[in-house]
């Protein structure tokens, strides 16, 4: 029962720290983008979506990347652009 509650917490310390600090700009309802098409458009790079959701005023993704790897991403819901957290820069940046 200990192992459970520790990894139950363990998760959720994880998940709030995934977050980190985003948020998007407001976005009108009539402006935003279908979450269905950001999903497509995600498959068509190569991605496997697992689950789109709204974070901030962002749609969250989980799946895996282009390359395969595990991946949780912020979009912006009326262009698409990704959004980091503050203080994560995109990979071609570090």
């Amino acid at each position: 029962m200990k192992f459970l509650a520790s990894l139950l917490l363990a998760f959720t310390a994880s998940a709030a720290f995934a977050h980190g600090n985003v948020s998007c700009p407001a976005v009108p309802k009539e402006e935003k983008k279908p979450q269905m098409e950001l999903q497509k458009k995600l498959e068509g790079e190569g991605w496997k979506v697992r689950k789109v959701q709204n974070y901030n005023g962002c749609y969250e993704v989980y799946g895996f990347d282009g390359a395969g790897k595990k991946a949780e991403a912020f979009f912006n819901p009326k262009t698409f652009e990704r959004v980091y957290p503050e203080g994560e820069q995109p990979a071609e940046k570090k």
